[in-house]
């Protein structure tokens, strides 16, 4: 059995919350469903709050993105740090709330 290299987890509010590496990374709601019923690419953003002089500074910023691949079974989340793969199914099944998370699987380049 392969380790997991990361997981997907979904919100209360019905985004994604993608675990890789460390790193903390969101897909909003609205593009979950574009991803899951358009098939279209969506951002894969991060938030990072830092104090300057006594005061909280927040700033989002674009990690990477997701998309379907090829044969539309599977999303490729695609980030600095690499690519990941996550069947549609299971994608599909934490963003309704059936499933508390699912593991993302690396991707083989060939």
């Amino acid at each position: 059995m392969m380790p997991e290299l990361g997981t997907l987890s979904g919100t209360s509010a019905g985004g994604l919350i993608v675990h890789v590496e460390g790193e903390r990374c969101r897909i909003s709601p609205a593009d979950v469903r574009a991803l899951i019923f358009s098939g279209r690419p969506v951002p894969v953003v991060r938030e990072r709050v830092r104090r300057a002089s006594g005061t909280v500074m927040g700033e989002v910023t674009i990690e990477g993105y997701a998309a379907l691949n090829a044969a539309g079974k599977a999303v490729v989340i695609r980030t600095r740090e690499g690519a990941w793969t996550v069947p549609l199914a299971s994608l599909r099944r934490v963003a309704c709330g059936e499933a508390a998370s699912a593991p993302l699987f690396s991707e083989v380049e060939v």
